[in-house]
């Protein structure tokens, strides 16, 4: 209820359209072309962003690599992730293309994914947090640092809403990050480790009925999802509205238990604010 009640900044302004109130702590809902902010609420505030941190992982990807790439899974990039945290199970030596391993990283959340897109482009996810943070000050971020290309914790990870939506703005501009990251669901092929074919479903509940079909809206064309007990629950979505593609980003906020709400009904009733420009 704290969050609920916090100030939404974009109500004060003048002459300009009264924006819900939200159980997020922070947001923004900025127009893609232009940078123009519609709605603020504390965008600026540094949190954690657990898995939307994927956005940048796979723009920095895009920005050094071809699709069609071979990436080989290496044994840190494989056994390194958090137990029970989220994975396509693949294995040390397994070839993906660059591709391949984009869609488990969008679609799945695929955390060993993160970490061999890193090693391929850069070396070390060290190497290619520098990248990361490269990337972000040249994009104009204000309270971004990265550590990691897969948003597990770290205390010097960070960001806030306006970057998300910064970074999440750049990587719109391809075209590539825009049919992965919209993608409702992707089979993975077998590969040289695994006979097996891999189906993998979006977790944004507004693209994928992933986990439930309440929210599904065929205006949103790009998302990720991101959660971890430190971050609580975020959320990038990129939807369609007036001929205006706009993008919502929610962060911190707290689940009630029950499916999808806040965190997808905040969202909607953010995408809808949008309706009131053109």
């Amino acid at each position: 209820q704290a969050a609920y009640n916090k100030k939404i900044e974009s109500n004060t302004w003048e002459n300009w359209p009264t924006g819900p109130s939200i159980y997020a702590q922070s947001a923004i809902v900025m127009e893609a072309d232009t940078g123009m902010i519609l709605y603020a609420k504390d965008m600026e505030a540094k949190h954690y962003p657990a898995s939307i941190t994927k956005i940048m992982t796979a723009l920095v990807t895009l920005d050094h690599c071809e699709l069609n790439e071979e990436v080989e899974y290496s044994y840190y990039a494989t056994h390194s992730i958090e137990y029970g945290s989220s994975s396509i199970a693949r294995t040390e030596g397994e070839i993906l293309t660059v591709e391949e391993s984009l869609y488990a990283l969008m679609l799945s959340s695929a955390n060993e994914c993160a970490n061999a897109l890193a090693e391929h482009v850069a070396g070390s996810n060290e190497e290619f947090a520098k990248l990361m943070n490269a990337k972000a000050e040249e994009l104009g971020c204000v309270n971004t640092h990265f550590s990691n290309p897969s948003g597990l914790h770290d205390e010097n990870h960070y960001t806030c809403a306006y970057d998300m939506a910064l970074i999440t703005s750049a990587a719109l501009q391809n075209e590539d990050f825009r049919r992965i990251a919209g993608t409702d669901y992707y089979t993975l092929r077998a590969t040289n480790k695994n006979d097996e074919e891999h189906w993998m479903q979006n977790h944004h509940y507004m693209i994928a009925p992933y986990r439930t079909d309440k929210y599904l809206d065929d205006t949103v064309f790009a998302g990720k999802t991101g959660y971890t007990s430190d971050a609580l629950n975020t959320l990038v979505t990129c939807g369609t509205r007036n001929d205006m593609d706009v993008i919502v980003v929610t962060m911190r906020t707290q689940s009630t238990g029950e499916r999808g709400v806040p965190l997808f009904t905040d969202t909607a009733a953010l995408l809808d604010y949008a309706n009131n420009f053109q």
